[in-house]
């Protein structure tokens, strides 16, 4: 069990509200299509549960992860609703999934027929998703086995062939190319639902948009969308900010903000050079200020040399030091600052604000792994 640093001064604060209400904007804009909330990698680190009761508050039909045990945790506190695992798991596994009432993804004839095997073993009618390639190259079976497989799936008396579904590589990206290319994989995947349909099958749920399909794409919601960064307040890229609003959005807001208090300060002469490394000397004597998060909390070694900044009595203060484990050291220049006083490195401070955009541009990543890297072992706060 991951250890929280709950006695240390710093803390996630996560907005459970701004999730109930980014899912219930994404609701509308998608309607009539049912949407299904991603809350894999402890709900991209606001919190599984937290993260799967709000967003169906919001509306939202069903969950999705990405782990078998990211599954048994919602079962286990209590979620009812239906949950997918989005990718097909491990043969031995099928009739343990189907235990916790898991959905199942098939992606292999080898998996279709451990997943008809385990529901013979339980009875009833079990559903199952089934996921076709169309040019993601990751998980999925390529249209022409898929059909095979749904066949078999579909002749099944204890299996109900629930859903099919894509993935789209670059719905998020604005070029030529990018637009193409995700053009091509909605054609892929409705020519397979053609050939499913004249092979008589007809699953009820059809799904291929993730958040940047769902709102750059509006031909690709089908009957079901996939939503996960978007119902944590961030739309995936400029291009599908850009496009957005004119496709049913209104707007979205940021579920999460990363605070501390200084823990410590201290006073240097000129030419000091602190933290690990003696990277850089201050100018002057300088007010340094400790805080309580480091590489082990999130904050990759790299912020020091991006630039990075933090907000301490409402103005950006910059890194005056590497990155450690536990710890960052910042340059307060000659202000006073005092123990206990508030340390925005997420969020606004005096009409100051530090994004997780701004994080990603510095660190040239993208906002899904910032958020995701912020640890286990930062308290999570409920707003």
């Amino acid at each position: 069990m991951v250890v929280e640093g709950t006695w240390r001064p710093a803390r996630a604060v996560v907005d459970r509200g701004a999730i109930t209400r980014n899912v219930a904007r994404l609701c509308a804009a998608v309607t009539p299509a049912a949407l299904c909330a991603v809350v894999k990698a402890n709900g991209y680190s606001h919190g599984a549960l937290l993260a799967a009761s709000a967003a169906l508050d919001g509306g939202a039909a069903g969950l999705a992860v990405a782990l078998f045990d990211e599954g048994i945790e919602l079962r286990e506190g209590g979620i009812t609703a239906p949950i997918l695992l989005l990718s097909e798991p491990s043969l031995s596994s099928f009739a343990t999934c189907l235990e916790f009432n898991l959905t199942p993804t098939v992606a292999t004839m080898a998996g279709a027929m451990a997943a008809i095997a385990a529901c013979e073993e339980v009875g009833g009618k079990n559903p199952v998703h089934l996921k076709i390639d169309t040019g993601m190259h990751r998980v999925g079976a390529s249209p022409e086995e898929a059909l095979e497989i749904a066949e078999v799936l579909q002749a099944s008396p204890t299996v109900a062939l629930e859903g099919c579904y894509t993935h789209f590589a670059v719905a998020d990206g604005d070029s030529e190319e990018d637009v193409a290319f995700t053009e091509a994989q909605i054609a892929r995947f409705l020519s397979f639902v053609d050939a499913l349909e004249a092979a008589g099958i007809t699953p009820p749920l059809l799904h291929a948009a993730n958040t940047a399909g769902a709102l750059a794409y509006p031909m690709s919601r089908l009957t079901m969308v996939r939503c996960g960064i978007g119902i944590y307040g961030y739309e995936p890229s400029l291009a599908v900010k850009a496009v957005a609003p004119t496709n049913g959005l209104s707007h979205l807001e940021p579920a999460m903000a990363l605070t501390a208090e200084v823990s410590a300060v201290h006073v240097v002469p000129d030419g000091a050079r602190p933290s690990y490394g003696r990277r850089r000397p201050v100018s002057g004597t300088t007010t340094l200020a400790t805080v309580p998060l480091g590489y082990a909390d999130g904050l990759p070694r790299r912020l020091f040399d991006a630039g990075f900044s933090v907000l301490i009595g409402g103005k950006r203060r910059p890194l005056a030091g590497s990155v450690t484990m536990d710890q960052i050291v910042v340059d307060c220049g000659t202000d006073e600052i005092e123990v206990g006083q508030e340390v925005v490195l997420l969020g606004t401070q005096s009409g100051e604000k530090i994004t997780v955009d701004e994080w990603a541009n510095l660190l040239g990543t993208i906002h899904y792994e910032v958020l995701c890297a912020i640890s286990a072992r930062v308290p999570r706060r409920t707003k």
